[in-house]
């Protein structure tokens, strides 16, 4: 493919900016040559991991699967772009210990629970605070934010494009060289 395959793993909490973030990412890097994919924590739920709830369990199988997917995506020598909560620091180490020798970086989606609420573009917040959304992160489920992240991006009061720069950058470092 001319490049060398990267993971970038976006976690931070709902309405954060995760899927606004991977889809300009995964298009500016499009656009200057890379072959991408975006794994987002939506459209997995809608096929592959549709049998999987919110519990403990369930969330970590479901990080799991998009962590393996991840890999044989990489090893098919494409850059990908996951985009999914994933709250625990452990299950975030283990999805980097599975990607193994392809570079991965974890990305923090730094964006204050008051803003993720006030966006709350699908009503999540509002359900989960009336109690119909049990296991609801950052409401009734908690979330770890990551203690060393390879990258920060903040989302409140910029744009898109500007969010996204330090990621596209870093990926674009990552994947230039041809693998080994």
């Amino acid at each position: 493919m001319g490049q060398r395959p990267a993971i970038a793993w976006l976690t931070g909490l709902s309405g954060s900016g995760k899927s606004t973030i991977a889809d300009a990412a995964d298009r500016a890097l499009t656009e200057a040559g890379r072959s991408t994919m975006v794994l987002d924590g939506d459209n997995l739920r809608q096929g592959l991991t549709r049998d999987l709830s919110f519990t403990a369990a369930d969330r970590a199988e479901n990080i799991r699967r998009a962590a393996e997917t991840a890999r044989l995506m990489g090893d098919a020598g494409l850059v990908v772009i996951v985009s999914l909560i994933s709250p625990f620091q452990s299950e975030r180490a283990a999805a980097r210990a599975i990607a193994g020798d392809i570079p991965f970086l974890e990305v923090y989606i730094d964006t204050p629970l008051s803003v993720c609420e006030a966006r709350d573009p699908k009503g999540l917040y509002d359900r989960a605070r009336a109690g119909k959304i049990p296991n609801f992160t950052g409401v009734s489920a908690p979330y770890e934010a990551p203690a060393a992240p390879d990258i920060v991006l903040t989302t409140q009061n910029r744009a898109v494009a500007d969010s996204a720069e330090p990621l596209v950058a870093a990926m674009l470092r990552l994947s230039l060289q041809t693998r080994d």
